[in-house]
């Protein structure tokens, strides 16, 4: 499979644009979605959003638990936070999008997700640490919004 491009630029439109709904859950999806994990992989990416590949549409990939015996690669589409912890934490971040650039990022602890698979079936999931993290920071993505636009001077 061949790769796509990753779009970089703290100043690249399609990367400051909100993305749309998906509304079809079609073959089309799914290409999109082997196209990414294969990309992020190549680039060792923990996340990918689908506007860092030219997609203005609300479709992201995480990998959660990195690093561990359950870790996995997640499609996740229409995301939405439904609820976030009070606890925040401060970590380093880097970006796909933005090589080379990292800073520390306060984000939530702990998130509520609500969002839709593949066959466009509704899942929640609780997470927390890195995958709350990584959650945060590909939505973000998702509203046009980069990682650097949240670190505090």
């Amino acid at each position: 499979m061949k790769n796509l491009a990753i779009i970089t630029g703290e100043d690249n439109k399609i990367l400051r644009t909100k993305s749309v709904e998906v509304k079809r859950f079609d073959t089309s999806l799914k290409k999109l979605v082997k196209a990414m994990k294969s990309t992020m992989a190549e680039a060792n990416g923990l996340g990918l959003a689908a506007p860092q590949v030219g997609e203005n549409i609300r479709l992201c990939i995480i990998t959660l638990n990195y690093n561990t015996t359950s870790e996995m690669v997640i499609p996740i589409v229409n995301p939405e936070i439904i609820n976030k912890s009070e606890d925040i934490d401060l970590d380093e971040e880097g970006c796909l999008s933005l090589p080379g650039v990292y800073a520390k990022v306060w984000r939530n602890k702990a998130v509520t997700l609500r969002f839709d698979d593949l066959e466009g079936n509704t899942h929640v999931l609780e997470l927390e640490g890195l995958n709350s993290r990584e959650v945060q920071h590909e939505i973000d993505h998702l509203d046009g919004v980069l990682f650097i636009d949240r670190v505090e001077d």
